[in-house]
């Protein structure tokens, strides 16, 4: 059995103001857990994307989360958990004025290839995908032309 403390781990602020990561701690192979807590404002990722090969699904502790679709919006309560589908895009984040506190499961542990919703400025046919996430930013790169851009 491995066992590990939310409050003992490092903090690794990604979006959010808080980000353990529990896959390491817990020994984790098949599947990535990370804790978050998020003050209003604050989002999980930073952005609308989606794994490729990856599904992933959130468990909220505490406050209220709002998950943007493509289509719509969706609120998650204490209590509550939402499953997103490889290739289903997402973004959660906290708009209420209170602090978020939830749970992010990932399966397989690898997130695989990452999209986002935007179309190649060269040849307009796919989504780009995140190649290199760097100190400025992340590089995306179309996977139907390799035409790459900085954000």
């Amino acid at each position: 059995m491995d066992r590990a403390s939310v409050d003992d781990l490092e903090n690794t602020p990604r979006a959010a103001a808080v980000t353990n990561v529990l896959t390491g701690p817990l020994g984790l192979d098949d599947m990535a857990l990370n804790y978050y807590e998020l003050e209003p404002g604050d989002s999980f990722s930073g952005g609308l994307h989606t794994h490729m090969n990856q599904e992933e699904a959130f468990y909220v502790l505490e406050g209220t989360a709002i998950f943007e679709t493509l289509d719509d919006e969706h609120e998650v309560g204490p209590g509550e958990a939402v499953r997103f589908a490889p290739g289903e895009y997402q973004e959660g984040r906290n708009e209420s004025d209170g602090r978020l506190r939830a749970l992010a499961f990932g399966a397989p542990q690898e997130s695989g290839e990452i999209r986002v919703p935007m179309s190649c400025r060269e040849c307009g046919e796919a989504d780009y995908h995140v190649s290199h996430v760097h100190a400025d930013g992340i590089t995306l790169e179309c996977p139907e032309c390799g035409n790459e851009i900085e954000t």
